[in-house]
């Protein structure tokens, strides 16, 4: 009995190992798992409001992280490959164009209240007009053609409208060629993308260069002024060529429907190629988030996903899965992130990093 009661030294030797397996695979994960942790405390900002917007962009954040992580995995390497794909962000774009322009022409509740808002301003459209895009492009009978000739008219415009049409170009721009609408809109477009733009760039500069705008105020203010001109140029060709693309598949196909919407909205993606090449990942993973938002709002609104419904805090859950993700990335991939990034967790965990520990400071 007491030979059975002391353990044998094999025994004990294999129970030291499974100890220190353990005590590694925790020192490993608990970044992760602090994370996880961390997530909850999404739930302080009150149990009833919903934060879908943000807890999906950090989702996309996370993402862009773990795949960073991939692509350099000798495991999974191979299958990460096609991410590192040189103009994976106009791609992403493109994607995030088709669902949410064609949100905004058929199903704007399905966008949160203020990216909607952003949407109506420089989509540049009345919502008589979207209306009227919508009734045609679902195979509905007309419901507002009255209030669109009564909007034309209060521009000065006279438009007969065919309650049969097909295509409606007519509805969009009124009497003018679509050729026409397209380089009025693009300027008007543009001049709506200065406002948005000019502070995004200038205010950075007056705050962040402020030493160097006594030492060099005509670089740093030539560079605020070309990136404003560059990013209006880019929302504005964003705008004008969804419509430019709608209106050129109506008049190819003579038809209007949800398809052709979705297809319309695809190539105006391709706009972010004038943005600078930095700025290009971070647009695109911004509208990923809503796209994916979007989409998700309406399949469950049409029925797909009513289990859905029932997970009244899916917001929470995904939080704390991305802020798993970016917790353990930082702790065991510190080099999957931007310097940028790093320097900012650093600074708010109060842990400045080696000076050459940046992925900055490690191409230098």
């Amino acid at each position: 009995m007491v030979c059975f009661l002391e353990p044998s030294p094999e025994r004990l030797f294999q129970w030291m190992k499974l100890l220190l397996l353990l005590v590694v695979i925790v020192a490993r994960w608990r970044a992760l798992l602090a994370g996880a942790v961390a997530g909850q405390s999404m739930l302080l900002t009150g149990l009833e409001a919903q934060h879908t917007s943000l807890a999906i962009y950090i989702l996309m954040r996370a993402a862009v992280l773990a795949s960073r992580c991939g692509i350099k995995s000798e495991r999974f390497g191979r299958i990460c490959k096609p991410l590192t794909w040189k103009h994976g962000d106009i791609f992403l774009m493109c994607l995030s164009s088709s669902q949410i322009l064609s949100a905004y022409i058929l199903n704007q509740e399905s966008l949160p209240a203020s990216y909607k808002s952003f949407l109506n301003k420089h989509g540049g459209k009345d919502p008589v007009i979207l209306q009227g895009v919508k009734d045609i492009a679902s195979g509905k009978p007309f419901t507002n053609l009255n209030a669109i000739k009564k909007y034309y008219k209060t521009m000065g415009v006279d438009v007969k409208l065919d309650p049969n049409m097909k295509v409606p170009c007519t509805i969009v721009h009124g009497n003018q060629s679509c050729s026409g609408h397209i380089i009025s809109f693009l300027i008007q477009a543009y001049k709506r993308a200065l406002p948005v733009y000019l502070p995004v760039y200038l205010i950075p500069a007056l705050i962040v260069h402020r030493k160097g705008l006594l030492q060099r105020p005509y670089t740093i203010l030539a560079k605020g002024l070309i990136g404003t001109a560059r990013s209006s140029l880019f929302l504005s060709v964003y705008c004008a060529s969804a419509w430019m693309w709608t209106c050129f598949l109506f008049r190819i196909f003579k038809t209007c429907n949800v398809p052709m919407v979705a297809m319309g909205t695809f190539p105006p993606g391709l706009g972010l190629a004038i943005e600078k090449k930095s700025r290009r990942m971070e647009i695109s993973l911004y509208c990923l988030a809503r796209a994916i938002e979007s989409f998700f709002t309406c399949i469950a609104d049409a029925g797909y996903l009513p289990q859905s419904r029932r997970i009244k805090r899916a917001d929470v859950v995904v939080f704390s899965l991305s802020t798993a993700i970016i917790m353990h990335c930082y702790a065991q991939e510190r080099d999957v992130f931007r310097s940028k990034y790093l320097n900012v967790l650093d600074w708010v965990f109060g842990v400045p990093p080696p000076a050459c520990e940046t992925p900055r400071c490690k191409d230098t």
